[in-house]
């Protein structure tokens, strides 16, 4: 909520996807690279 997507309707699956991926371009390298390391996250592609 704190990173773009507060209490906020989107019109489109689509409008979801863009603001998602300006949120993740704004995350700071140290936030990102926490989230991505979280071993639920990496299963997630280990299992693809």
């Amino acid at each position: 909520r704190k990173r773009g997507f507060k209490n906020k309707a989107f019109q489109t699956l689509e409008a979801v996807i863009d603001k998602l991926q300006e949120v993740i371009q704004g995350l700071e390298k140290s936030v990102l690279k926490s989230t991505v390391s979280r071993q639920w996250t990496r299963l997630l592609f280990e299992n693809n």
